[in-house]
């Protein structure tokens, strides 16, 4: 499988999944503002990058600019250094792309999910409801707290609750 709408690179207007193609945060640069975007801070990302370079082949790569696969580029945008490592691993643009996309999603999605387990256990105590419940409010309001929230308000008065 191949990334099919990869987005481009973040200095170049992508959007926060292209956090998979992106250098350390050790400059002033737009990868700051897509942390902010998925709400993680420049040390969470180097950890989250860190741990999927430990676990995968992204974590080969001596050869390249950060020592890693992990820090690399988009496979469209020419470097030697990474299409050489690539070479000498065996790895062929659509393992590159399957895995950026798996760490993008690792990305994106990590604060979701912390704030997933928050929000339920926040919305099982205000409404004094089971985590099922909260969790399924959740799922049907599209994880968004306030809509979850309206839909057990909304089935507190259906039920005659307070």
């Amino acid at each position: 499988m191949t990334w099919e709408n990869a987005p481009s690179h973040i200095c170049r207007g992508g959007d926060v999944r292209a956090l998979a193609f992106c250098c350390p945060p050790i400059k002033p640069c737009p990868v700051l503002h897509a942390l902010e975007d998925v709400n993680i801070t420049p040390q969470e990302y180097i950890a989250i990058k860190d741990e999927f370079s430990k676990n995968t082949r992204l974590g080969e790569g001596r050869g390249t600019c950060f020592g890693s696969l992990v820090w690399c580029c988009k496979s469209s945008k020419p470097c030697p250094l990474r299409d050489n490592v690539m070479r000498s691993i065996g790895m062929d643009e659509d393992e590159y792309l399957t895995l950026k996309k798996q760490l993008s999603d690792k990305i994106v999605n990590t604060k979701k999910e912390d704030d997933t387990k928050e929000n339920v256990e926040l919305l099982s105590k205000t409404f004094n409801v089971s985590k099922k419940t909260a969790i399924e409010a959740l799922q049907n309001g599209n994880n968004d707290l306030k809509t979850a929230t309206r839909l057990l308000k909304l089935r507190n008065l259906e039920f005659g609750e307070d």
